[in-house]
């Protein structure tokens, strides 16, 4: 069964949302995909944007998501990332791009619906 790891991230204060998604897509994404290497299946990046189209400092900005094959895949994932120099790097690109304070992560079940096919127009 596959293990879904979720997880809401802020922007440091100060950084705006162009620079903030410049950033991470073009250096922290990176760092993620060498590292998630051999244990996810996928690492996707969902940027926010309020319906109301008005940011708030309590919302995430991303939601970032990974599947993993098995809890001992996402265990074994998370344990290699204690190792002192990779705990380094990925702390000091956090730094430079999230409020760490307000990283919150979680693993999720998912439980689908099946829904008709939408009628053609």
């Amino acid at each position: 069964m596959t293990v879904v790891r979720i997880t809401l991230l802020k922007r440091r204060k100060g950084m705006s949302r162009a620079d903030f998604m410049a950033h991470y897509e073009n250096h922290h994404r990176l760092i993620g995909e060498r590292l998630l290497r051999g244990y996810a299946t996928r690492y996707v990046r969902r940027y926010i944007t309020p319906v109301t189209g008005e940011e708030s400092e309590v919302d995430p900005d991303v939601i970032m998501e990974m599947d993993f094959p098995d809890m001992a895949t996402h265990d074994a994932c998370f344990a290699a990332m204690t190792d002192p120099a990779i705990r380094a790097e990925i702390t000091a690109d956090e730094e430079r791009l999230f409020d760490r304070t307000r990283i919150h992560a979680f693993t999720v079940e998912e439980r689908a619906s099946v829904l008709p096919p939408v009628p053609a127009s």
